[in-house]
């Protein structure tokens, strides 16, 4: 049967008669808008979520125009759902109250807007249970320009004893729209991002995760939704949207009965329910997300946007490159050792050099990942003259010194693990499971906070000099259970949570006291990647797999979230397959580093790699801060190709691989139309990252207008014998 035609904005759907008079709640960013109405019985409903409209009194009309009425109570569109009363949905909310009732029913009382900052709003509305005081206020910060919301609540219990909150979403939205293509990702350790896309039907879809700390090692707390049809780079509707919170996630998409969307985001509660005295608030972790009609590049691009200037530890700042010695040595090094690769560092010119695992621990040395953890003292065979002597000897040669560090965990063979039992995370009477032979320690003590950030805070009082840390977490939770917890009668389903609130606090007091220095965020590579995390470092490790073809496609998919100038990405010897070169322009796609025995290169190789440090540090200003364009799917084509542009137009790098070697696809056949330039420029084209006295089509004699090369495109003249492409194109008077 052929269903009728429906508004092409997301209209919602209402359950009672709304006259024009009612109360309208109002969200807009420059471009979009979310419209929320009150109802008869006072209950907040959304009734529209879609491009902005011209005339804001026209948002009071939208609930007229919806002709959808039933006998029964299917209210499925109210803001924030509570469960217990007439929701028949999945809930947003569900409370235990004091005397046991399972049910809560919130209605209207107010609501404010207020200005932040330029460009920036807050509008809070308040509800409440009339029955149980219990008062739930829906945050929703607005940023204009980059059309960026994010959204939280917060519950007060205005009961006079305990309630136990059994689910506590952050957002519940509700869209309306023929279809829905959701994109989620999955993957495990050195198999992170890798896309599923399929379509909604009826009935809910749950993605979720239950690890605690890493908690994002199967499947990030990211998904793109898309409107109507899959969406492409330059058309379609498409919501990006990532849970800033550093532990257990849920998202929740229900296609009801009218075949809208309802979507249910935040953290998980499973075995997280959490009790709050009389007076106590709780907050939900905030929820993020943009939405454009105008494809996936630009909703990612407003996503870059506002990390770039609102969420991203120095977002906007620069960023130093590196050598690492983890690949060179793993855990067998010593002090003389790592002074012969501080001349490696140097002579890449690079800025830095970073100790990796290995350099802490006496009683049981760090010489494997089996011993040692959570002993954050110098091993004195490895270290005789102790971390000081190194930065010294590092400075001498003209770079910076960095450190690993994985303080919230702990060996079982450690002097920690014998003094601090208490500390551990583990179920007292069970038997003890390691997730690669450590535990995790328990942070939602306050003394095991003190001791975190004391680790950080000891290493740099005893040597100020050290310039960038890795901060590490390569454990899940096993045996969930927590001394303190148990010590405090407090419910131990407090842990998950107070968990993460434990870590943001210990990184909180780290940015107060040390807010100039660098921190990677790494998780076995990205296992913990969000934005509550990344409000404290600068950037993140994007997998432990290095394969630069695997690399080509985890930072084509991280992209749509994240800025190049937060994901790490090294040369190693990972897949030596690989040439140095594909292996390098790769790495130079994101934040730049080195993992490999430079005193090892050959001649050539050490020029080409010297060159292209050069060439990064000349154009990392566009990766950056510039505008980015993925122009041509590997997941499509023999080939990808991404390309980054300057705010003022001018200057553009575009990197080129060849994916797939299969049949007829070993070579660039068609030329890839570029995004993002001045059509009334001209530019010139020219190849970075050549070989020495290697042979380019791209002399910079050519110049093209942009007009041209964003209609005509160029062609990168990859090859089965130029398997990745490095092309600056610079606009010229």
């Amino acid at each position: 049967m052929t269903r009728a035609p429906r508004l092409s904005v997301l209209l919602l759907v209402l359950c009672l008669p709304i006259c024009l008079t009612a109360q309208v709640v109002t969200i807009a960013s420059d471009d979009y808008a979310i419209a929320l109405q009150v109802d008869a019985l006072k209950r907040l409903e959304t009734v529209y979520f879609g491009p902005r409209l011209a005339d804001p009194a026209d948002y009071a009309a939208i609930g007229g125009q919806l002709g959808y009425r039933g006998t029964n109570e299917d209210f499925f569109n109210h803001a924030y759902t509570p469960a217990g009363t007439w929701n028949v949905a999945e809930p947003a909310l569900e409370i235990a109250h004091a005397d046991g009732n399972p049910s809560t029913e919130l209605s209207y009382v107010s609501h404010q807007t207020q200005t932040l900052e330029e460009g920036v709003s807050l509008t809070t509305i308040e509800l409440m249970d009339s029955l149980y005081q219990t008062r739930v206020r829906l945050h929703y910060k607005v940023y204009s320009a980059p059309n960026v919301f994010e959204q939280w609540a917060t519950i007060r219990n205005g009961e006079s004893g305990p309630i136990m909150l059994k689910k506590y979403a952050s957002a519940n939205l509700y869209l309306r729209n023929e279809r829905f293509f959701l994109t989620q990702y999955h993957g495990s350790w050195a198999e992170e991002m890798q896309p599923e896309t399929h379509e909604l039907t009826a009935g809910t879809k749950v993605l979720d995760t239950k690890l605690g700390t890493r908690s994002h090692l199967y499947g990030p707390p990211t998904f793109r939704l898309e409107f109507d049809q899959p969406a492409t780079e330059e058309t379609g509707k498409v919501l990006l949207a990532n849970l800033a919170w550093s532990g257990n996630f849920r998202f929740e998409f229900e296609r009801d009965r009218h075949e809208n969307l309802r979507l249910i985001a935040g953290a998980n509660a499973f075995a997280a329910e959490y009790q709050l005295q009389a007076g106590e608030s709780f907050e939900t972790p905030h929820f993020i997300y943009t939405y454009s009609e105008q494809g996936r590049g630009a909703a990612s691009r407003q996503l870059h946007r506002w990390a770039r200037q609102y969420r991203l530890y120095d977002g906007e700042g620069e960023r130093l490159t590196l050598l690492n010695n983890w690949e060179a040595t793993y855990f067998d090094f010593d002090e003389e050792k790592l002074v012969e690769l501080f001349d490696g560092a140097a002579e890449l010119g690079v800025d830095l050099f970073l100790l990796d695992d290995g350099w802490f621990a006496n009683k049981y040395p760090r010489n494997s990942d089996g011993a040692g953890l959570g002993d954050w003292t110098e091993n004195r065979e490895k270290l005789p003259h102790g971390l000081g002597y190194l930065v010294k000897e590092a400075n001498k040669k003209g770079v910076q010194f960095g450190i690993w560090i994985e303080p919230e965990m702990v060996n079982p063979k450690s002097e920690l693990y014998e003094n601090h039992l208490d500390w551990v995370i583990r179920q007292p009477d069970r038997r003890e499971f390691y997730y690669r032979n450590q535990l995790v320690l328990d942070l939602s003590n306050p003394e095991v906070q003190d001791y975190v950030y004391g680790v950080f805070d000891r290493i740099f009082t005893e040597n100020p000099g050290i310039a960038y840390v890795k901060w590490d977490c390569n454990a899940v939770i096993y045996n969930a259970f927590s001394d303190y917890l148990d010590r405090e009668g407090r419910p131990q389903t407090h842990l998950y949570t107070d968990y993460v609130r434990g870590l943001y606090r210990v990184l909180e007091r780290v940015r107060e006291k040390y807010p100039e220095v660098p921190i990677m965020l790494c998780s076995g590579g990205g296992g913990r990647v969000d934005y509550g995390a990344l409000q404290y470092f600068t950037e993140f490790w994007v997998s432990d797999n290095t394969a630069p073809l695997d690399r080509v496609y985890m930072q084509w998919d991280y992209s749509y979230f994240y800025p190049a100038i937060a994901m790490c990405a090294h040369v190693t010897n990972w897949d030596r397959t690989a040439s140095l070169k594909y292996r390098t322009d790769v790495a130079s796609m994101g934040k730049l580093g080195f993992d490999i025995e430079v005193d090892e290169l050959s001649e050539a190789d050490l020029a080409f790699c010297q060159q292209a440090v050069r060439n990064y540090k000349s154009y990392s200003d566009i990766l950056w801060k510039g505008e980015m364009y993925r122009l041509q799917s590997p997941y499509e084509h023999p080939y990808a190709s991404f390309q980054f542009v300057d705010p003022a137009q001018a200057r553009s790098v575009m990197f080129s691989y060849l994916v797939s070697r299969r049949f007829e696809t070993s070579y660039a056949v068609e030329p890839v139309r570029l995004q993002g330039l001045d059509p009334a420029k001209r530019y010139r084209v020219t190849e970075l990252n050549l070989y020495p006295d290697a042979h380019t089509p791209f002399d910079g004699s050519a110049v093209y207008s942009g007009d041209f090369l964003m209609k005509v495109g160029i062609n990168p003249a990859v090859t089965a014998w130029r398997q990745s492409v490095v092309l600056q194109i610079e606009a010229v008077e």
